[in-house]
C-alpha cells in the first residue's frame, strides 16, 4: 500500500505539474496580448497629441485667415465708397449746370 500510495501521489505532482505548465503557457500569451495592446495605445495617444498640435496650429491659422479676410472686405468697402464718391465727382463735372 505504501508504494501505491507513493506512486498516486507521483501521478498528482505530474499532473499538477502540467497544469501549472498549461497556466504558465496562458499567462505568458494573456501578458504577450497586453503588452502588445499597450504598444498600440501609446501609439495612438502620440497620434492623437499629434493631432491635437496640428489642430491648434490649423486653429490659428484659420483666425489669422479670418482677420485677413475681414481686412480684406473693409479694405474693399472703403474702396467702393471712394469709387462712389468719384464717380458723382465725374457726373457733377460732367453736368451741363455749368453753362456759360
Amino acid at each position: 500500500g505504501h508504494e501505491q500510495l507513493l506512486k498516486m501521489m507521483e501521478e498528482r505532482m505530474m499532473d499538477v505539474e502540467q497544469k501549472l505548465r498549461l497556466v504558465k503557457r496562458l499567462l505568458q500569451d494573456k501578458v504577450n496580448q497586453l503588452k502588445e495592446q499597450l504598444s498600440k495605445n501609446t501609439r495612438a495617444d502620440a497620434m492623437v497629441k499629434d493631432l491635437y498640435v496640428e489642430n491648434a496650429q490649423l486653429l490659428k491659422a484659420l483666425e489669422a485667415t479670418e482677420q485677413r479676410q475681414k481686412s480684406a472686405e473693409r479694405k474693399n468697402y472703403l474702396l467702393e465708397e471712394k469709387i462712389a464718391n468719384l464717380n458723382r465727382i465725374v457726373k457733377n463735372l460732367a453736368s451741363p449746370s455749368f453753362s456759360p
